[in-house]
């Protein structure tokens, strides 16, 4: 697993405005749709392209497109939902996958409600995107329901994680896949509620309010 955290001023500080408890849902919104476009770059870094010709107003010339099959993004219902704009603006020739993971707060374990995704994934590179990496057993769980599937590559955008959700993606995924993550911010850990501190509260209810 590798891990990159994406070090620069207009995501530490759109980063600082979204920590904010007095930030509101729109602007909470807008915030994770510009900061996830800035880390969609970071994540596409290594994006599989080919040579392609084509005529400018003055001649022909070779340059570079994204190769097939194409990339599929794959957000984790509902919270990732607020990141498929910011991915999809850099990735506008990926498909579009969805994977409906909630944790038990009592077991603290992922469970898989709903999926909408293709049923072979061999050489397919995927982009998981998710606003939190707590525990890290919903995004083990996703990246494991994947590689069932056949992917082996496989990158994780996520806005914050906690050290103990990346050790647990590390332990159990190991040198199975090439898996990347990629955060703005490693916070300082977890609480007793399993909630990342200092974090930024509930990313699902801070984008699109409370579900009673």
């Amino acid at each position: 697993m590798q891990l990159h955290v994406a070090d620069h001023p207009l995501i530490a500080h759109k980063l600082t405005v979204l920590r904010k408890a007095q930030t509101d849902s729109p602007t909470f919104r807008d915030l994770v749709d510009e900061l996830v476009t800035l880390l969609a770059y970071e994540a596409t870094r290594d994006v599989v392209v080919e040579d392609v010709e084509i005529t400018t107003p003055i001649t022909t010339t070779i340059g570079t497109h994204i190769a097939s099959p194409r990339p599929l993004v794959v957000p984790i219902l509902r919270a990732g939902l607020g990141m498929l704009d910011g991915m999809t603006r850099l990735l506008p020739t990926a498909e579009v996958g969805f994977l409906g993971m909630q944790r038990d707060e009592e077991t603290l374990e992922a469970v898989t409600y709903a999926n909408r995704l293709p049923q072979d994934l061999a050489g397919r590179q995927c982009f998981l995107v998710d606003p939190m990496l707590a525990t890290g057993g919903t995004l083990v769980a996703a990246i494991e329901y994947l590689l069932g599937l056949g992917a082996r590559d496989v990158t994780a955008v996520c806005i914050i994680a906690a050290p103990e959700g990346l050790e647990k993606v590390r332990a159990a995924i190991g040198e199975r896949a090439d898996v990347k993550i990629v955060v703005a911010a490693v916070d300082e850990r977890l609480n007793e509620q399993s909630y990342i501190v200092p974090g930024l509260g509930d990313a699902g209810d801070r984008l699109y309010g409370v579900v009673d």
